[in-house]
């Protein structure tokens, strides 16, 4: 499907067409819909199922620079959504920057949540916050006191091209560094690393490196009343390294009393490759809570 603003999104359809529930995946920075792949037999038979790349990932096309952010991706959520699924009641799933998209499209178009949007999954992600502490944080931090944030932000843009023509995939440093960011301490199988790591890796660093700035403004808290309509689960694992378990927490704090939290001790930001058996219970029983409440629920036509 094309966005209006003339961006080709690769998109694909599964599972059961006569369905009355579709979920709607959503993938993380730097990936693209096969992550999800996992999860596709035991939702089959069950719900519709679509899956897209985000703008710039996977299959889908490229974007201007100023297009590169979660506020983007989160209209694109909404147009995949007026294209693909135009009548009947949606689960949106997303992962890390799946996650954020989807709560830019609840900021952006609120209207949908509770007559078409019914419940939400929220994978490994944050609100906001996120580069607010360590050395990451003390840099930011510096740089925005100097007033040099955007002028370096653009000099990471204008060398990714050369950093990407001599970049070097399957090495065993990216090997290192998918290990320490992307896995916990105790779920981290080397055909999984490796999964991960050529995944990351086939997206290009000028991607990556456009996109990288929209991190550090990310803040949709106060989406977060919009998506507390309905019922969602917030799924975090203690030893993410790149949206820590503390997000999770008040993440589902702040969606109030309609959303469910569930901790996996030892896994990291992968948890939904690594942990799949966890990670599909929790989204059975929030499929349950909706079809519970769409039965509970007489709905318009």
């Amino acid at each position: 499907m094309r966005t209006d603003d003339g961006v080709d999104l690769h998109v694909e359809v599964d599972g059961d067409e006569h369905a009355e529930l579709t979920v709607v995946f959503s993938h993380g920075f730097t990936a693209r819909l096969a992550e999800f792949d996992v999860h596709r037999p035991a939702l089959r038979g069950r719900v519709r199922l679509v899956f897209w790349d985000q703008r710039g990932h996977g299959r889908s096309g490229w974007t201007r620079l100023t297009a590169a952010t979660i506020d983007r991706t989160g209209r694109d959520l909404g147009q995949v959504l007026d294209a693909v699924v135009p009548e009947g009641p949606v689960v949106l799933a997303g992962h890390s920057m799946g996650g954020m998209s989807i709560m830019a499209l609840a900021r952006q178009r609120p209207e949908l949540f509770g007559p078409r949007v019914v419940g939400a999954f929220l994978l490994a992600t944050s609100s906001g916050g996120l580069v607010s502490t360590g050395l990451l944080g003390r840099w930011i931090s510096l740089v925005r006191r100097l007033h040099l944030l955007g002028l370096w932000l653009r000099g990471l843009q204008l060398v990714a091209p050369l950093l990407e023509r001599f970049r070097r995939r399957g090495t065993a440093i990216g090997r290192w560094f998918t290990r320490r960011y992307l896995f916990g301490r105790s779920d981290a199988e080397p055909a999984d690393v490796r999964l991960v790591q050529d995944l990351l890796e086939e997206t290009p660093y000028t991607v990556t490196l456009a996109f990288w700035a929209t991190f550090l403004d990310h803040d949709e808290t106060a989406a977060l009343a919009v998506l507390g309509r309905v019922p969602t689960t917030v799924v975090a694992a203690t030893d993410d390294r790149l949206t820590p378990v503390g997000h999770g927490r008040r993440l589902a704090e702040l969606l109030g009393a309609d959303a469910e939290l569930v901790v996996v001790p030892g896994a990291g930001h992968s948890v939904n490759l690594t942990r799949t058996d966890v990670v599909d219970r929790a989204l059975s029983d929030l499929l349950d809570r909706v079809e519970e409440r769409l039965r509970a629920t007489p709905r318009a036509g």
